[in-house]
């Protein structure tokens, strides 16, 4: 047997962190309020997707800058990310321990994401 194909992204542990902590913020989000289906649950659910999938996107980019770029937009989704965190926290759907857990890997994935962009910038 033959080792299956990777993709580029598939291999970057800040995209396999991301990936992570969308099933996370989905097992999370299935526990708000019924009424936040189509506001926070739904906000919250597309920035955490939005962080692997611009990874994954950028990385078919053939030029550094273009990289950057979507490491770039991987990192704002992030951010906003922590900020609905934020929201959900204030409004008691999330305790604080959720909350920490998930600001956590927010940081971690922030420092990986960062690490990149910046070696992308450089290799232009």
């Amino acid at each position: 047997m033959h080792q299956e194909y990777q993709y580029s992204f598939e291999k970057l542990k800040v995209w396999q962190n991301a990936r992570a902590l969308t099933l996370e913020v989905y097992q999370i989000t299935e526990k708000l309020p019924p009424n936040e289906k189509f506001g926070l649950t739904d906000q919250i659910r597309r920035a955490a997707i939005s962080i692997s999938s611009n990874l994954a996107e950028g990385s078919s980019r053939i030029t550094s800058k273009d990289q950057a770029h979507f490491s770039n937009m991987a990192y704002s989704s992030l951010m906003e990310l922590l900020s609905h965190f934020y929201l959900a926290f204030d409004l008691n759907y999330i305790d604080k321990d959720i909350f920490e857990n998930v600001k956590q890997k927010i940081n971690e994935i922030s420092n990986k994401l960062n690490a990149l962009r910046n070696y992308q910038l450089k290799r232009n």
